[in-house]
């Protein structure tokens, strides 16, 4: 059985539209490919029926491997949530105490990280260095560039 895994509404809803597009849109583009390649005539020496059908592989594979995602997926309520420790849908401020850079992030499920927007995974070191921790607390996290110590300044939501 697979894993169950948690997501904000919008992140399943981006599953939900991605596995739509998949099905309803590059299934039929393959199956197009497919059917020009065959057309070509001898299947044996046909590089481009090959390349069709392995398209095809992977993106079966996908949508399977979406499908499972979305069996298993589970909303989180973010009004349930504890906000006087750091927990998955936190908004947290640090501090490095090396440097005194303030940092701002969201912890999000593993599937919705992007740095760009500030949320990182419940999964990388800095998140699971603080989760349950609370405001005021030195910890120090174990980086791939080292060891860095951090304070947390405010947890929010």
């Amino acid at each position: 059985m697979s894993e169950i895994k948690y997501f904000t509404e919008d992140g399943l809803k981006r599953l939900r539209d991605e596995l739509e597009d998949l099905i309803s849109k590059e299934r039929p583009r393959i199956s197009q490919m497919i059917a020009e390649a065959r057309d070509k005539g001898d299947l044996s020496e046909n590089a481009e029926y090959d390349a069709a059908k392995e398209a095809q592989g992977m993106l079966e594979l996908k949508i399977s491997q979406l499908q499972d995602l979305l069996m298993n997926a589970r909303i989180l309520d973010e009004s349930k949530i504890d906000t006087s420790k750091v927990l998955l849908l936190s908004r947290v401020k640090i501090k490095n105490l090396k440097n005194n850079a303030m940092l701002d992030y969201a912890i999000v499920p593993e599937k919705e990280a992007d740095l760009k927007q500030n949320k990182i995974s419940v999964n990388s070191p800095i998140a699971k260095g603080l989760l349950g921790r609370s405001v005021g607390e030195k910890v120090d996290i174990h980086v791939p560039a080292g060891k860095l110590t951090f304070e947390i300044i405010e947890i929010s939501r």
